[in-house]
């Protein structure tokens, strides 16, 4: 799957709520929001979009550094992960920041989209070890670590100092 989505347990007055409508028999009306051929569209839209050498790079900087085996894994990721995100996180990461572009009406995907989707592209990709977990250290830790570590590529084309 795609992403991780953290969803935290409901506060008391909504879990008394969830266990009234769902225990009683009624069933509750679901109004559609799109219908499939709109999806379709939706997702061809956001596959089409166009993305630089710059953000695919950084998708693959990213990625590469949760591996504890990579040179380019900072030492924190060598002491704390078992094992990194894979191929597919890349694909993921791109495809979830050229959403959020075109959610913001967008035609192209930047670093910072990239950024806004690291958590819940990774979370569940990265395997933090008992190093990690004894000092209270979990994979979304790692992540923000990692966005603050791994510095965006230096493609010759896109330098701004000439």
């Amino acid at each position: 799957f795609m992403f991780n989505i953290f969803v935290d347990y409901p506060a008391a007055e909504e879990e008394e709520r969830i266990l009234a409508a769902t225990t009683s028999g009624e069933t509750a009306t679901v109004n559609s929001v799109v219908d499939a051929e709109q999806l379709v569209k939706m997702q061809r839209i956001v596959i089409s979009l166009p993305i630089s050498e710059y953000v695919i790079k950084y998708c693959s900087m990213l990625v590469r550094a949760t591996r504890p085996p990579d040179g380019s894994a900072p030492p924190f990721v060598k002491k704390m992960v078992d094992y990194g995100a894979g191929p597919r996180a890349g694909q993921y990461l791109v495809l979830g920041a050229k959403a959020y572009a075109a959610m913001e009406g967008r035609i192209t995907a930047g670093i910072e989209d990239v950024r806004r989707v690291a958590i819940p592209v990774l979370r569940h990709r990265i395997g933090c070890n008992f190093a990690a977990s004894a000092e209270g250290i979990d994979s979304v830790a790692i992540i923000r670590k990692l966005l603050e570590e791994v510095p965006e590529p230096d493609v010759p084309k896109y330098r701004t100092n000439g």
